[in-house]
């Protein structure tokens, strides 16, 4: 089960994600999940949101460089261990994980990993195999 992500490609300069968030705030777009990775030059922002189409959309007309990519959401009991279970699972099967980052619902509860790997339809099997709920976009909007 793959998510839709959106990348967004930034400059590293002051108010550049205060710009994205109030974009998306004016189309009325909601951040479930977010994640920033930066360089000396540029950052880049990937996002889950519940509006995928509009948010890019929206960004592309505010000047914006947007991309979108599969990942997957894996959802685990928020307690020491949940993370490395998923990893131990995929390092089994040999997949390379591209990039990743979580969020957590409620404390104590569940924490929702997004996973990019080298070998998507492979890492949904194996995933799905040894038991691990893995989550729509729509589910990780409902949370």
């Amino acid at each position: 089960m793959r998510v839709e992500q959106i990348a967004v490609f930034l400059e590293n300069k002051s108010g550049r994600l205060a710009e994205i968030t109030r974009i998306l705030a004016e189309n009325e777009i909601n951040i479930r999940a977010l994640s920033v990775a930066d360089t000396a030059d540029f950052g880049i922002l990937r996002l889950i949101v519940d509006k995928v189409d509009a948010a890019k959309e929206s960004l592309q007309a505010g000047g914006f460089t947007v991309g979108k990519t599969d990942v997957i959401a894996v959802e685990v009991p928020d307690r020491t261990g949940g993370l490395a279970s998923v990893l131990d699972t995929a390092n089994d099967a040999q997949l390379n994980v591209e990039y990743m980052y979580a969020f957590v619902n409620k404390s104590g509860e569940n924490a929702v990993l997004i996973f990019r790997f080298d070998r998507m339809d492979q890492a949904i099997s194996v995933l799905q195999e040894k038991g691990f709920v893995l989550l729509s976009g729509e589910e990780i909007c409902a949370l």
